[in-house]
């Protein structure tokens, strides 16, 4: 039977599920992190590897076990004999463990005689006869990201995921994040033989070079699943583009002989067939040139090109007191633009390739662009009538889908607007359907992330898609024949904590809105090749993950894949607990995290995590370790994870209060939740509250002792970006806005340090090239011009949150924190 041909060489495993903590780990806040990590975690979630057969798929356990799954023929067991593999690969040279494999993946043979995996630089393939073979070549890796041969832009609202970076080159190397205008920034070296792991969204890409040397070795995209990019040797560089591969292959395939567009002399020219040479535009000038990039219409008659006034230079000077490699400082240097400087200006031209002139067009509606994009297919309609894009205004107040027709007519035909702010960052999210006029376009209009179908032709709203008080958090797909949209949401099952994803099915017009995920708690999920079933996982902090198949048409449970449990886990379960914010209305959510060896009849301080960036929320709703909290919880505090006012993913009301107002963090309502808290919990003392955060919640930390010093008794801020004005320009415009104004000074740590109550101290690393740690050392100014009393850890050759991983800087964090409320 096939079913039985798929276990490789099965021999029964006995799965290991103890959980139990050493006594270093109670009481020590140096224990390393992935010491922690390391503990079997039964009760975490796992991701399938679909193959090509509809229904079939592995997956790892977090025991480490690979798992074959035939949900047609009801299979679940191991995909092959672990220990005869891990005795196969020692007899070779390669330290194995049964229970711990030196690979990540797999890939399945069609006949389900073989497994493939790679191990020590080595490709290798496990036949069911029991017999180990390396061979040349690669592996199938589903779980594997290839490189790209370009590399390009980063999509529009894209969402979340993780990239695994696995070093099997023989030196270190270094990873890079390439913005949209194809600029890089540092965030990883990884040693020879190591991983690294990166949040990013799906389409960011992502370059990797030679530490050593600065060549680079490969650029990967993201996925939309979390997978793993293997640094080796033998990868090509991508060729590197400032425009989508599309556009540029359309113009390629699409323009005949040496002619077209270029730039000479800051200007358009156009070059016929025969070599002869027009210029077209003539507002060109050294300061405001044009892209290289003309954007054609499909019939080769008109073109677009962007005239831009590049943004200004800022950069940001470092100073490396103890380089690894030599005695004397190094200076450091790196491009960062900040709040309120200029950025690049684009303005979209249109020339006519007939007459080689340009047809004169009005930019008020795409005048101060933070962003312009152009739609897909190169921003043309199909009858070359229209170019069209998105504009993004700078100040985040107007964003518009405008069309520029070949008469020079321009019209703005969606339009948002708000006295706020509109999340571009987060939540636009736009798709033209194919064959048609009509755009989803997500916007939160009606105070609450949803979809409508707008028709471009018209510019008017055919309907409404989704609806209610609840939103979209992403896109998951779109099927454009049956014109259904599957989406990943929140707070669309009554009851049920706000925050929780739940998949849904809705069809284009907005009928046949089905919730397919079943279960308190969140839910991810994993579609076979052909969408007709998919795996359902979730899991709360306080309840361990199960995973089952699904119908993909009814979401009816089909089968029960795995379930967890925490009777084995050795730490107290955090609490959730919500209580009404400072309106009397809004549920505030949030988690408890209690001593492992508490005394019900003591009290105990209270310790709030923070991280009020308005991006995202903070509280995890998944099950993990979090041995962060934990860790600090077993020094003898309560500690407290809570979303305020301000943050993310609830309505458009509950996330405006941190416009302009980013010293608010949601403060009122994070105090009136802990005071409910204590109310029926009396081993809490709010009269002894202290806090800690890192990046924009070291900012939270230390503003808790401005602003709220009656309450909050001791904060510790790593990293945090202390004045807007001082950080990245595009998140702190994203919220505070622009142009600059009082509102950031209102805002500003070093500002208001005149109000400090408590007792602080200041974490910052002298090479952060995420938040300028400039803006730590400006408020360490200030307070010693206040001749005020603070710790300050100042730690040479460390980067961005370096007080949430440095084993010292753990310890005097848990230290300090004992001392002033104990």
């Amino acid at each position: 039977m096939r079913a039985n041909a798929c276990s490789i060489g099965y021999v029964a495993l006995s799965i290991f599920s103890s959980l139990a903590m050493t006594d270093a780990y109670k009481v020590d806040p140096t224990v390393q992190q992935n010491q922690l990590d390391a503990q079997p975690q039964a009760a975490a979630a796992w991701l399938p590897h679909w193959t090509s057969d509809r229904s079939t798929f592995w997956f790892r356990r977090q025991d480490s076990t690979f798992m074959y799954v035939d949900s047609d023929h009801g299979v679940h067991e191991p995909a092959f004999d672990h220990e005869g593999v891990a005795k196969a690969l020692r007899l070779n040279g390669i330290e194995a463990d049964a229970a711990k494999l030196p690979f990540d993946s797999i890939q399945v043979g069609d006949d389900c005689e073989t497994v493939k995996f790679r191990a020590g630089e080595k490709s290798w393939e496990w036949r069911k006869n029991g017999t180990l073979v390396a061979f040349e070549g690669e592996v199938d890796d589903v779980g594997q990201l290839k490189p790209v041969p370009y590399e390009q832009p980063p999509a529009e609202g894209s969402k979340e995921t993780k990239i695994k970076f696995l070093n099997e080159m023989d030196r270190k190397v270094s990873v890079y994040w390439v913005n949209s205008l194809g600029k890089e920034k540092h965030y990883h070296d990884v040693q020879a033989g190591k991983k690294a792991s990166q949040q990013t969204y799906e389409g960011h890409v992502w370059r990797v070079r030679d530490t050593s040397s600065g060549e680079v070795i490969a650029s990967f995209a993201a996925g939309a699943e979390e997978k793993t990019a293997v640094i080796k040797k033998g990868l090509q560089p991508p060729k590197i583009l400032a425009e989508p591969v599309d556009d540029l292959e359309k113009r390629q395939a699409n323009w005949t002989g040496p002619g077209g567009t270029f730039i000479k002399d800051n200007n358009v020219w156009f070059r016929d067939a025969d070599g002869q040479e027009t210029q077209m535009s003539t507002t060109g000038t050294p300061n405001s040139s044009f892209d290289n990039y003309t954007y054609y219409s499909s019939d080769m008659k008109f073109g677009v090109v962007l005239q831009f006034t590049p943004e200004q230079e800022h950069i940001v000077y470092e100073v490396e007191s103890s380089p690894y490699d030599q005695l004397q400082p190094r200076l450091k240097q790196f491009h960062y633009l900040k709040p309120g400087d200029r950025m690049r200006i684009d303005r979209p031209r249109m020339f006519d390739l007939t007459t080689k002139k340009e047809i004169p067009t009005d930019d008020a509606l795409f005048k101060n662009p933070y962003s312009i994009s152009a739609l897909s297919g190169g921003g043309w309609n199909d009858e070359s009538t229209e170019f069209r894009f998105v504009f993004n205004e700078r100040g985040h107040q107007a964003l518009r889908v405008i069309g520029m027709n070949t008469q020079g007519n321009v019209r703005a035909i969606i339009e948002e607007t708000s006295k706020t702010f509109i999340d571009y960052a987060h939540k636009l999210y736009y798709r033209e359907v194919s064959n048609t006029s009509d755009m989803i376009w997500a916007s939160e209009r009606d105070g609450w992330n949803h979809l409508y179908l707008h028709d471009l032709k018209t510019g008017e709203v055919k309907n409404q898609i989704t609806k209610g008080e609840w939103v979209v958090r992403s896109v998951d797909y779109v099927d454009e024949t049956a014109q259904r949209i599957w989406l990943k949401v929140f707070g669309a099952v009554p009851n049920q904590d706000p925050y929780y994803a739940h998949l849904a099915r809705v069809n284009f017009d907005g009928t046949d809105f089905k919730i397919l995920t079943e279960g308190d708690g969140s839910h991810s999920w994993s579609f076979s090749p052909d969408r007709k079933t998919f795996t359902d996982t979730w899991s709360r902090m306080d309840m361990a993950a199960k995973t089952v198949t699904r119908d993909a048409e009814s979401g009816n449970e089909t089968s029960v894949l795995e379930e967890g449990n925490l009777d084995s886990v050795y730490w107290p379960i955090p609490e959730r607990f919500s209580a009404l914010g400072r309106d009397s209305e809004t549920l505030i959510y949030g988690l408890i995290f209690r001593p492992l060896d508490m005394d019900p009849n003591a009290t105990y301080p209270v310790i709030e995590r923070i991280y009020a960036g308005p991006q995202d929320f903070s509280v995890p709703k998944e099950y993990s370790l979090d041995s962060d909290a934990h860790r600090l919880a077993n020094r003898g505090f309560i500690v407290v994870v809570i979303d305020g006012m301000g943050t993310n993913w609830r309505s458009k009301a509950f996330h405006d209060v941190c416009h302009k107002n980013l010293r608010d963090a949601g403060f009122p309502d994070r105090i009136s939740w802990m005071k409910a808290a204590a109310a029926t919990r009396p081993y809490m003392d709010t009269t002894r509250v202290g806090i800690y955060g890192t990046s924009a919640g070291g900012q939270n930390a230390m503003g808790a002792l401005l602003f709220h010093g009656d309450f909050y008794k001791a904060a510790v801020a790593d990293s945090g970006c202390h004045d807007n004005r001082m950080d990245k320009l595009w998140w702190n415009e994203a919220w505070m806005g622009y142009p600059v104004d009082q509102s950031y000074e209102d805002s500003s740590n070093m500002v208001n340090a005149g109000n400090l109550q408590g007792n602080l101290m200041l974490v910052v690393g002298e090479l952060d090239t995420n938040v300028d740690p400039a803006s730590t050392m400006q408020v360490v100014n200030r307070l010693n011009q206040l001749d005020k009393d603070y710790d300050l850890l100042f730690m040479p050759g460390q980067g961005h949150g370096v007080g949430g991983f440095d084993m010292s800087a753990l310890r005097k964090r848990s230290e300090f924190l004992e001392r002033h409320l104990k």
